[in-house]
């Protein structure tokens, strides 16, 4: 598959993947999700790799969110399809057998929040932002949000933040244990690169056995993810949500109704 929306630069099997649509602050739209559902999927069983390094174009944004231009059209169904399709992609990464560290550049807001906390270790610049706005489109985080970032905060902050669309800073984030390091922005690949580097002297049975078995730790019932994905196609479906999305792209304040 040729990408139109990632960069790929292997250093001796250190992969930086940049999401490449600098002039959308790097959102996620379908194509891109879909390249990177290829890309983890196609190379995790590639033994010459040590690990990924995921980070954005530019020195704005990680990613600034998804393209709400595509969520116009969505109803119940489709709502649900599309946060179905997020999760399965977040999972690959979440489950990939070697590190991927999220190298947070900037903006990190709704999906590219979502993104970063999917990966296994987030190492964010001083300008970076973190957050979860989509109660202001009149919507929930879809692609794993409500459960990833509970697990990675805690439950009081993170119900504050998904219900306030709060964003915070990187030293909050590191504070919160949102991120592992803050450093400069043209150190973030290199101390990415340097913890991967350390990882890859391990043994790479134990170091894929230890993601699946941190994994497990979540893996409780009921699924809140399942619950997450039914919950975005319900708000998906509602009038609040398309005056939420029309308000977001008009620039103006959106007029909730409660329906």
């Amino acid at each position: 598959m040729e990408y139109s929306n990632l960069l790929i630069h292997n250093n001796d099997g250190i992969i930086t993947l940049t999401i490449n649509r600098p002039k959308a602050l790097n959102a996620l739209n379908q194509q891109t999700l879909n390249e990177i559902k290829h890309f983890f999927e196609n190379t995790k069983n590639d033994t010459s790799i040590k690990g990924i390094i995921l980070t954005g174009a530019g020195e704005k944004s990680f990613i600034a969110g998804a393209d709400i231009k595509e969520f116009l059209s969505l109803d119940q169904g489709s709502g649900t399809q599309m946060a179905q399709n997020g999760h399965d992609i977040f999972f690959l990464i979440e489950r990939f057998p070697k590190p991927v560290i999220a190298a947070v550049n900037g903006f990190a807001l709704g999906g590219g929040c979502e993104l970063a906390m999917a990966c296994h270790m987030r190492i964010a610049s001083p300008n970076a932002k973190f957050g979860q706005p989509e109660v202001n489109l009149g919507i929930i985080p879809g692609y794993g949000g409500t459960q990833r970032l509970i697990q990675l905060i805690g439950k009081g902050k993170a119900i504050e933040l998904l219900m306030t669309a709060d964003m915070i800073n990187a030293e909050e984030a590191l504070r919160l244990g949102l991120v592992n390091h803050v450093v400069a922005q043209e150190e973030l690949i290199e101390k990415s690169s340097k913890i991967i580097a350390t990882i890859a002297t391990k043994a790479p049975v134990a170091i894929a056995k230890i993601v699946e078995c941190v994994n497990a730790y979540y893996n409780n019932e009921p699924d809140g993810f399942m619950a997450e994905i039914a919950a975005f196609g319900r708000t998906a479906g509602t009038a609040d949500f398309q005056e939420g999305a029309a308000a977001f792209i008009e620039k103006r304040k959106a007029n909730f109704k409660g329906a």
